[in-house]
């Protein structure tokens, strides 16, 4: 009988033509625009500062973390072991791991505590933190954003705000007074209202044996955004109208405020890492913030800041997405041919990195409005949320699809990126309600108006498709039915503009691609624009 013989061993393959990990990388110093966009708003001095957490942002260790805070999910504890009501969530160690590092740089308390340009550097330390995980960033904005609501109250602002200056990230559940830095989420939406807060069913009434201002609060929300917090601003109304209130998770006698209620956390298509939940007020107590009546106009307050994060935080993830497209190119050939050098992909590869520029040089432009108290932020804030959000999925879906089918599996990083990417164009007010609240400032705050025109008109004369752009706009044709056309023209001309006067690179070439006539699609142009450039200039490293 014939013995069979062995089979060998045999290598199918060599893995080549295939790029090395970005990663372990200074995702500020290799990010030029952001570079520029920094130092052009003023804040160039803390470049050493950023460059510490952009090597920090885009080390292996963060990347990893990212991905573990969204693998392993937030989970909510109703009761302790004994049946005791506790309304705790739990994380993953990589989820505290990236909290620690944002607020311990800056992230809540750079623009309030004296620090120069300090909503700018908060700008890029936001857009820096958003790069390894976006989820992390909400309960961190929100921090930040509160400071501005709190001031309509000294005496809660008085013992709040120096805990948010701390700049210390401290998880621990006890009460905040033992606590080295705190957090603070927002809830503000009800099933039948959502943006429309005046719906709210929420009720406040007087709990004089608490302490003055203090209010028992009964209702629900549909959205409590970070529930883990130490305390949260809400709206309820009381005998005065729609009032905002600071709702801590523990009572000044160190005892919990059992009536502040979790009832689950929301299954997101996104945004994995961050909890966010439905609760409930059962006589929870709350401390009243500005006075009765005045809620929206409170609350306001802490918006504005908060839209200024959904534009760095979008213009953020719209970098990321760039980088791994332009990377992924530029080390992958086919056809002979690098397909950063393939002219449709060097097309699409320079849009989209005019698109990203752009989104990051009017968010830093925003944010040093912020700083210098200029009344062109109040309309600026709104358009440019309007705008760079909406761009965001689509940018994003790009650059996927740059990748092939590599781009759409899961073991890389364009999957958790889109699906994190519509996420700050719904929160915060979405598209319709974002350009009616555009029209309000038009139609109610001239000054604000009179800025943006003449910021816009102060650099005529420097680009031929900028100049008929703006000289066909008509501010008085702007109605509910326009609002989203004028309001993407509007956003269109500001970042051009904050372009040309930067005196970016790119400002000509963005001028042409999104001023001019075009294609709908990225990389559907037959302008002669110099895509080798700008490729070059986008490229991470």
């Amino acid at each position: 009988m014939t013995a069979h013989r062995p089979v060998e061993a045999l290598d199918t393959h060599d893995v080549f033509n295939q790029p090395p990990p970005l990663e372990d990388i200074d995702l500020f110093t290799t990010d030029r625009a952001l570079c520029d966009a920094v130092t052009r708003s003023g804040a160039g001095a803390h470049s050493q500062r950023l460059s510490a957490l952009g090597q920090r942002s885009g080390s292996a260790e963060l990347q990893a973390w990212g991905v573990e805070a969204n693998r392993v999910q937030p989970v909510l504890e109703t009761h302790d072991r004994y049946g005791r009501r506790i309304d705790e969530v739990t994380f993953h160690p990589a989820y505290h791991g990236l909290m620690r590092l944002g607020l311990e740089s800056g992230f809540a308390n750079a623009a309030w505590d004296g620090t120069a340009n300090g909503h700018a550097l908060h700008a890029a330390i936001l857009m820096l933190s958003t790069q390894p995980d976006a989820g992390t960033t909400c309960p961190m904005t929100m921090t930040y954003a509160a400071v501005a609501a709190l001031e309509a109250e000294p005496d809660v602002a008085a013992e709040w705000t120096p805990r948010i200056l701390a700049g210390r990230y401290d998880p621990a559940v006890r009460p905040a007074g033992e606590k080295a830095g705190v957090t603070i989420g927002m809830a503000m939406t009800e099933k039948q209202g959502g943006s429309d807060v005046r719906a709210n069913t929420t009720r406040a009434s007087p709990a004089p044996d608490t302490g003055a201002g203090w209010y028992s609060l009964t209702g629900h929300k549909w959205f409590c955004s970070a529930p883990m917090c130490d305390a949260f601003l809400t709206l309820a109304y009381s005998e005065g109208g729609l009032t905002c209130f600071l709702l801590p998770r523990w009572l000044p006698d160190g005892t919990r405020n059992t009536g502040f209620r979790v009832m689950r956390l929301k299954d997101k298509m996104g945004d994995k890492s961050n909890a966010s939940s439905e609760v409930e007020y059962h006589g929870a107590l709350a401390r009243r913030v500005g006075p009765e009546g005045r809620g929206v106009a409170t609350i306001i307050q802490m918006v504005q800041h908060t839209r200024l994060d959904c534009v760095m935080g979008s213009a953020g993830q719209m970098r990321w997405g760039l980088a791994q497209a332009v990377w992924h190119s530029a080390h992958r050939s086919a056809f002979q041919k690098r397909l950063a050098d393939q002219p449709a992909m060097a097309n699409v590869l320079a849009d989209l990195a005019l698109e990203s520029e752009a989104a990051t040089a009017i968010g830093l432009r925003l944010a040093q409005a912020f700083d210098e108290g200029d009344p062109i932020a109040r309309l600026l804030t709104p358009v440019a949320k309007y705008w760079v959000c909406k761009r965001a999925p689509s940018m994003i879906y790009e650059a996927m699809e740059a990748h092939g089918g590599a781009g759409y599996v899961e073991t890389g990083p364009m999957g958790r990126l889109f699906r994190q990417s519509p996420l700050n164009a719904i929160w915060e007010g979405s598209g319709n309600v974002i350009a009616l609240d555009v029209l309000r400032a038009v139609g109610r705050e001239p000054e604000s108006v009179e800025a943006l025109r003449a910021y816009l008109l102060a650099r005529q004369g420097q680009n031929s498709a900028y100049d008929r752009a703006l000289s066909a706009f008509d501010w008085k044709g702007l109605h509910e039915g326009t609002a989203r056309l004028g309001v993407e023209r509007l956003a269109l001309m500001a970042q051009a503009a904050v372009l040309i006067e930067w005196e970016s690179p790119v400002a000509e070439a963005f001028c042409t691609l999104r001023l001019e006539q075009r294609g709908m699609a990225y990389g559907a142009f037959d302008a002669t624009i110099d895509t080798r450039a700008i490729i070059e200039r986008a490229i991470p490293g």
